[in-house]
């Protein structure tokens, strides 16, 4: 048996986010505006909040990864993003998605350490030390759990948002003869 794929590594993990992302742009894509941006009783409350906390998280990890300073959230790119419709924010995120996979293929250490302090606008600075590694799987987690409520929020629309698993987009497979 052959299999081909890069195993457990985070620049292929994110391969399988990006195909996971993309049909969840599919579901989203059709919504009406007051659908995206429909209160529900869960996590960021709207599609719209969820779609660009996912897409923010991924800026600004990459730029975790890439040792860049980090501007206040009303300087970040997505935040722009909080009131419009999904047709604007797509877009951006694609082009964001395609430096977040370079910047992974660049890192060449895994356990390196990464330090870096948050200045929360309601109580004093954090110092946060992890690794590149660290920060990898924050961006890739990060993504999942903004997923499932995202198509929590679709189903209560009433679109079949299911079937995401790693498994379906990275697996390859072979139908047998009956």
């Amino acid at each position: 048996m052959t299999v081909t794929g890069e195993g457990f590594t985070p620049p292929h993990l994110h391969d399988y986010l990006v195909k996971a992302r993309a049909r969840l742009f599919d579901w989203v894509r059709p919504l009406s505006a007051d659908q995206y941006a429909r209160e529900f009783p869960m996590g960021l409350k709207t599609l719209r909040a969820t779609m660009v906390e996912i897409a923010s998280g991924e800026w600004v990890y990459t730029r975790r990864l890439s040792g860049e300073d980090m501007p206040p959230p009303e300087d970040r790119p997505f935040t722009r993003f909080a009131h419009t419709g999904f047709a604007d924010l797509e877009p951006v995120w694609q082009r964001e998605t395609e430096r977040t996979a370079g910047a992974l293929r660049e890192i060449a250490d895994w356990t390196a350490p990464v330090e870096y302090v948050v200045r929360p606008a309601d109580r004093p600075a954090i110092r946060v030390q992890t690794t590149t590694g660290g920060i990898a799987a924050q961006l890739l987690f990060h993504e999942v759990h903004h997923r499932a409520q995202a198509m929590a929020m679709l189903r209560q629309l009433g679109i079949a948002a299911q079937n995401l698993d790693f498994s379906v987009f990275m697996f390859h497979r072979t139908d047998l003869p009956a």
